[in-house]
């Protein structure tokens, strides 16, 4: 026999509504400042590499209907303490991406092309695990867009080129990414 909880199916209808909502002013209630101007630019980066205004905003909204996602099963105690240590492992592999990739713009020519992307990769592999019994196959299909699109060599080598046209782009992405970091947010 089949077990009803209207805790489950409240949380279930929570995350539909949330995925929906996951407009960039729906976003702004979710997501703070620094992260949407952070988000901002790396849709601005994805489009200035891609050519392609809706492939761009369509990384941006599945990064951030997975990250609301994510947030609202952590809200509601849904990740066992197993999955937890996969969150921490998951917050710490992804703080030590952001610290990375501020180290390799604030010394120029330091950029190596395996360095994100591997970390990008690893990333992907612990948060699929995290929200493997949590998630739907779509979703995982967005988590594996989001950290396919990013991690993608020729793209971050654009972005890191000391004379390319991102450049600007990059430093609103570390100030925003710095900022994250000073106040405990990644």
């Amino acid at each position: 026999m089949e077990a009803f909880s209207s805790k489950d199916l409240a949380l279930q209808a929570q995350k539909k509504i949330l995925s929906r909502m996951a407009s960039k002013t729906m976003a702004n209630m979710f997501i703070d400042e620094t992260s949407s101007e952070v988000l901002d630019e790396l849709y601005k980066v994805s489009k200035e590499y891609t050519k392609n205004k809706a492939e761009s905003q369509k990384v941006i909204k599945n990064l951030i209907k997975i990250a609301v996602k994510i947030g609202v099963l952590y809200r509601h105690n849904r990740f066992s303490p197993e999955e937890l240590v996969l969150a921490a492992d998951f917050k710490n592999k992804l703080h030590n991406g952001a610290m990375t990739a501020i180290s390799f713009y604030e010394v120029e020519f330091t950029y190596e092309t395996e360095v994100l992307p591997e970390i990008l990769t690893e990333c992907k592999n612990l948060l699929l695990r995290l929200v493997d019994k949590h998630l739907t196959p779509k979703s995982h299909g967005r988590i594996q867009h989001v950290f396919n699109h990013f991690a993608n060599k020729e793209m971050l080598s654009q972005l890191y080129d000391p004379k390319g046209s991102m450049k600007s782009h990059l430093q609103k992405i570390c100030q925003g990414m710095n900022k994250l970091i000073d106040d405990g947010k990644l």
